[in-house]
């Protein structure tokens, strides 16, 4: 059965649905939610302040905290604990190779999608997850905005990727050779169970130095990383598959798993007495949400999509990553320098569907939502043929 779930990937419909429990506890035990961008933005004014510039009285780093280092915070861990936990399952399926893209030019390409995703993402206060799966969960009407703008956003994008001066002269490759395909040593199962003693190790070391929240930080994240590996999730896929092919697996395996997650969030928030986690719903969710859709596109895919390839050894993710880390560092700049905040932020407000309606109608309400987008995907789906671009029953000819 090991052997199975290692060299098999996993159903996303079910990789979602325990996605959706594992964030909803997640935030039941550190009050925070399943996020990255924001750790990115944060790395990027470390790597300012290695460089000697003083960014402490940037507002936007004051907002996201900038206290202790990536490795002293639970956010940082859920990160890393992501890149490792995708890179074990790379590693025991023996999946792990260096590939370099075809084309030279999708090495800028990756960088510039992951700049304008990262500017995007931080402008709304969070990307796929914060702003996203994990926002709609918390009952915040941003994460809806955000969802909205994202999918105009992929729809913009996959119109940008399929010009011919985005795609490029196709390159051609000698043929008529067969080349004898030599199965790798399988010595990446044994480097893989070596880290994930190392990994295991540093789990029962937090716990054991009271650092009970940094273990709960490094645990959750492996089990995140391990579950978007293994499912191969990505939400690029979820919305730019729509537009290009009519497939919408991924967009239902997500939205499922926050149907999931949203039961068990209100459940965690009720029985326990917490606050949901509520973010600004202002001009600046949809223009970042905007920007974020068309910068996923071109970079080829979201942040969750970004870690797991990179960690299958796939070149083009490292610009992308580079791209996430700047595009957040520049927002977080812009934010009072530019007057971003200003202009596109101040006049907004958190909006709690809880707050403003109860949470049975708050439940109900996000349930109704979320089936609604389930409906229309498998309707979607039906009526597009995979890989065409138009409807069943319309009949091209070709003269």
């Amino acid at each position: 059965m090991f052997k199975k779930a290692i060299d098999t990937y996993w159903s996303p419909y079910l990789v979602m649905a325990i996605a959706g429990v594992l964030s909803a506890l997640y935030f039941g035990i550190t009050g925070t939610v399943w996020a990255v961008t924001g750790e990115f933005t944060r790395l990027g004014g470390h790597i300012l302040e290695w460089f000697g510039v003083d960014v402490s009285g940037w507002a936007y780093f004051n907002l996201v905290h900038m206290e202790g280092t990536t490795f002293t915070r639970t956010d940082g861990w859920i990160v890393w604990g992501m890149f490792i936990g995708a890179l074990l399952m790379v590693l025991l399926s023996n999946n792990f190779k260096i590939r370099m893209p075809r084309q030279k030019r999708r090495l800028l390409q990756g960088l510039i999608g992951g700049f304008v995703a990262g500017f995007g993402a931080r402008m709304a206060l969070g990307c796929n997850l914060a702003a996203f799966f994990t926002g709609v969960p918390q009952f915040s009407l941003h994460a809806w905005l955000f969802i909205v703008a994202t999918a105009v956003g992929t729809f913009a994008g996959a119109k940008i990727v399929g010009t011919s001066w985005w795609k490029g002269k196709p390159v051609l490759q000698k043929g008529n050779t067969a080349h004898i395909v030599k199965e790798r040593k399988k010595i990446q199962p044994y480097i893989g169970g070596l880290i994930g003693l190392a990994y295991a190790g540093l789990i029962i070391y937090f716990y054991a130095d009271g650092k009970t929240m940094l273990g709960t930080a490094t645990l959750f994240g492996a089990g995140f990383g391990i579950l978007i590996e293994r499912g191969q999730i990505c939400f690029t896929s979820a919305f730019r598959d729509l537009w290009i092919s009519g497939r919408a697996t991924m967009t239902k395996a997500i939205t499922l798993g926050m149907a999931v997650s949203s039961v068990v969030t209100l459940i965690i928030i009720v029985a326990g007495g917490m606050d949901p986690v509520t973010k600004i719903a202002a001009p600046s969710t949809l223009i970042g949400g905007l920007l974020f859709g068309i910068g996923i596109v071109m970079a080829g895919g979201c942040e969750t999509g970004m870690m797991y390839r990179l960690m299958e050894g796939q070149v083009v993710f490292l610009p992308v990553f580079i791209g996430n880390i700047a595009g957040a560092t520049a927002l977080a700049y812009g934010w009072d320098h530019l007057g971003i905040q200003k202009a596109l932020v101040s006049m907004g407000k958190p909006v709690n569907l809880i707050e403003a309606m109860g949470p049975a109608w708050a439940l109900i309400l996000t349930l109704v939502l979320l089936a609604a987008g389930f409906v229309t995907a498998v309707l979607w789906q039906k009526n597009y043929r995979f890989g065409v671009g138009f409807k069943k029953g319309e009949t091209h000819h070709v003269h």
